[in-house]
C-alpha cells in the first residue's frame, strides 16, 4: 500500500482474480467428477448472499485502506477486536449462548486493546477508525457467512462455491467506494482512451501535422487549467507566447478551410472529366485524329 497507494483498486483486482480462480477450480472439479456444481440464481444471490458479500468486501477494503495510515502492529492489535463483534452478532443471531466465559473474553480483549493504543507514539486516529470499522464489518461478515454456508438447501458448503458466488457481489459492493475515493484513477483511464481514440481518428481524417497542431492546443489548455485550478503563475512573456501559439493555430485552421473550399470547387470539373461522353467533346481535334490513326493501323496490317 505504501508503494501503490490505491488500496480499493488493489482489492477490486484481488476480487476479480479470486473469482477467476474459483471459476477455474469449479470447472476442473466438474470435469473430474462429471457432476454440476451448486449455482444460485441472481435473485437468490441478491436476497441471501448480498449482505455477506457487502460486509466482506467492505471489511477487506477498509483493512487494506488502513495500511496507508497505521503500522502493521497497530493494525494487527486492532483487527483482533473483530472477535468482539463476532461474539456480539453470534448472540444476536442466536448462534452462540451467553456465558460468563464469553464476557471474560470480551473484557480481556477490550482491555488489551485499550492498553496497546493508549498514548501510543505510532497511533493514527484515521487508520484506527478504519481498522475498527473493518473489525465491526468482519463480525457481520463471518456471522452471515456461517449462516449462508450452513444452509443445506443452498449447497454452498464447499469453499470454492461460496467464493465463486460472493466475489461478483463483493466487487459491486466495493466499486462505489472506489469510484468516490479513487475514481480519479479510473476516470484518468477513460480520458486516456478518449484521447487516444480522438488522436487516431484525427490522423485518419487529416494529417500528422494537424495532430501536432492540435497537440499544441492541448498543451495550451493544460497551461490555462494549471493557472486557474492549480495556482501556477505565468509571466507577461508567457502570455505573449500563448497568444502567438493561438495565432499560429488559427492560421492553420483558416488555411485548411480555404484549401477545402478550393477542393470542393474543383470537384465538378473532376466529375465532368470522368464522363466518357464529355471527354469526347472536350478532347483536342488533333488528339482525336491521332487516336483514329492508331485504331486504323491494325486493320491495314
Amino acid at each position: 500500500m505504501k508503494s501503490f497507494p490505491f488500496p480499493l483498486l488493489v482489492t477490486l483486482l484481488h476480487l476479480l482474480l479470486i473469482f477467476a480462480l474459483a471459476a477455474l477450480a469449479r470447472a476442473l472439479e466438474r470435469c473430474r467428477s462429471g457432476r454440476p456444481r451448486a449455482a444460485l440464481s441472481w435473485a437468490d444471490c441478491l436476497r441471501r448472499a448480498a449482505p455477506a458479500a457487502l460486509s466482506t468486501s467492505l471489511d477487506i477494503g477498509l483493512s487494506n485502506w488502513s495500511f496507508l495510515y497505521v503500522t502493521v502492529s497497530l493494525y494487527t492489535m486492532t483487527k483482533s477486536s473483530a472477535i468482539l463483534f463476532i461474539l456480539l452478532f453470534s448472540l444476536l443471531f442466536k448462534l452462540e449462548e451467553m456465558r460468563v466465559t464469553l464476557l471474560l473474553v470480551v473484557l480481556l480483549i477490550a482491555g488489551g486493546l485499550f492498553m496497546f493504543t493508549y498514548k501510543s507514539t505510532q497511533f493514527n486516529a484515521q487508520g484506527f477508525v478504519l481498522v475498527l470499522c473493518a473489525s465491526f464489518l468482519g463480525g457481520i461478515r463471518w456471522t452471515l457467512t456461517q449462516i449462508l454456508m450452513q444452509k443445506a438447501e443452498l449447497g454452498l458448503q464447499n469453499p470454492i462455491d461460496i467464493m465463486f458466488h460472493l466475489q461478483p457481489l463483493m466487487f459491486l459492493g466495493l466499486f462505489p467506494l472506489f469510484a468516490v475515493f479513487e475514481g480519479k484513477l479510473f476516470l484518468g483511464g477513460i480520458l486516456a482512451f478518449g484521447l487516444g481514440f480522438s488522436e487516431f481518428l484525427l490522423v485518419s481524417r487529416t494529417s500528422s501535422l494537424t495532430l501536432s497542431i492540435a497537440g499544441i492546443f492541448k498543451e495550451i489548455c493544460i497551461l490555462f487549467l494549471a493557472t486557474h485550478l492549480l495556482g501556477d503563475r505565468l509571466s507577461l512573456l508567457n502570455w505573449l507566447g500563448f497568444a502567438v501559439c493561438l495565432l499560429g493555430i488559427s492560421l492553420h485552421v483558416v488555411l485548411k478551410a480555404m484549401n477545402s473550399k478550393g477542393d470542393k470547387a474543383l470537384e465538378p470539373h473532376k466529375e465532368a472529366s470522368s464522363d466518357p461522353d464529355l471527354q469526347l467533346l472536350l478532347r483536342h481535334p488533333e488528339q482525336g485524329e491521332e487516336e483514329e490513326e492508331l485504331v486504323e493501323t491494325p486493320q491495314q496490317h
